[in-house]
């Protein structure tokens, strides 16, 4: 088994309700932590209190992104994704490769919220239909 099947739980965005808490993580930490789990292989079920730390993080950014995403649309404002109806689901590798793709610089600059958000924007984006 592949490093990112030990930690496929933590960007499997399923947007499955995670406690609304405080999520201050940076992004590029997370970025760095998950590519140095990824890069242990199998090896990376020694480090489950990363993994498990990661999974939650990542849950909680994806129901903050989430909660943004219906304010914005119970006050009539266009989201900043709008993704399809149905289930939502993100590989390990595409979610790390869409992080990755956010420069470091920017990364370094933004939590995981934020990030996650630009990540669903990018997947999702809102087109004249939902505007």
């Amino acid at each position: 088994m592949t490093g990112s099947r030990w930690i496929a739980g933590f960007v499997l965005l399923s947007f499955a309700a995670a406690p609304a808490i405080a999520q201050t993580m940076n992004a590029e930490a997370f970025y760095r932590s998950a590519t140095d789990l990824q890069s242990k292989g199998p090896m990376a079920v020694f480090s489950i209190g990363k993994v498990r730390a990661l999974t939650s993080e990542a849950q909680r950014a994806g129901q903050k992104a989430l909660e943004a995403r219906m304010a914005a649309k119970a006050a009539g404002r266009t989201p900043r994704y709008c993704p399809p109806d149905g289930p939502r689901n993100m590989s390990s590798s595409e979610f790390l490769t869409r992080l990755a793709a956010i420069p470091a610089a920017q990364r370094s600059r933004m939590d995981m919220t934020e990030a996650t958000t630009l990540i669903l924007a990018t997947k999702f984006p809102c087109g004249a239909a939902h505007q």
